[in-house]
């Protein structure tokens, strides 16, 4: 089976989930939208992946490089055939998976895209235009499944695929000395991210 890995950048998220496609024995492809950054993995592509050039990346994606884009994008898929397209973000690699009309397409959040870009304007219509030609949705917790649900999901279509942090970076500490600086001994503490 071929398959293709469509999304905005390389981070450490996308090189972990290339190393474990890359294991299945699949022929697995690879593209990106966006130009590398200094946020970008430092990790190479796994060796049995094949890096497909849909262009010469710009270093940030506007609305105006999608019509490009999926032109692009028709010519990879046309080149590469693949059995399936797992794309994200949901407004970048999936809506132009979703508008070359590639099917099946797995489309994968990245919490954002749903959480933040979706809730109104040119990111809301594109969410619900590329959640409505999904095969698969794909997210990482249950407040991403309810969004993608009001957007339009059939919660029969949806994975939910914790994906974890990497634990050489974070890992619990003894929080002792700083609960009790702040009068937080015997306190419940919960963190909120805006």
């Amino acid at each position: 089976m071929r398959v293709l890995y469509l999304t905005r950048g390389y981070t450490a998220h996308d090189h972990r989930f290339l190393a474990k496609l890359s294991q299945t024995g699949n022929e697995i492809g690879y593209a990106r939208l966006e130009a590398a950054t200094g946020a970008d993995d430092p990790h190479p592509l796994p060796s049995s992946t094949k890096c497909l050039r849909l262009h010469e990346p710009d270093l940030k994606l506007t609305w105006s490089d999608y019509p490009r884009l999926r032109r692009e994008l028709t010519g990879v898929i046309g080149e590469f055939s693949p059995d399936v397209v797992h794309a994200g973000p949901v407004q970048q690699g999936g809506l132009l998976a979703a508008w070359a009309g590639f099917k099946p397409l797995v489309t994968m959040s990245w919490g954002s895209d749903i959480l933040r870009e979706a809730k109104c304007g040119p990111g809301r219509l594109a969410a619900r235009y590329t959640l409505a030609r999904t095969s698969v949705f794909v997210c990482d917790c249950q407040a991403v499944r309810e969004a993608a649900i009001a957007l339009g999901v059939p919660a029969s279509r949806i994975v939910v695929f914790p994906w974890g942090v990497d634990l050489k970076r974070f890992f619990p500490g003894d929080g002792s000395a700083l609960r009790r600086r702040l009068g937080w001994d015997d306190a419940f503490v919960l963190l909120r991210w805006m």
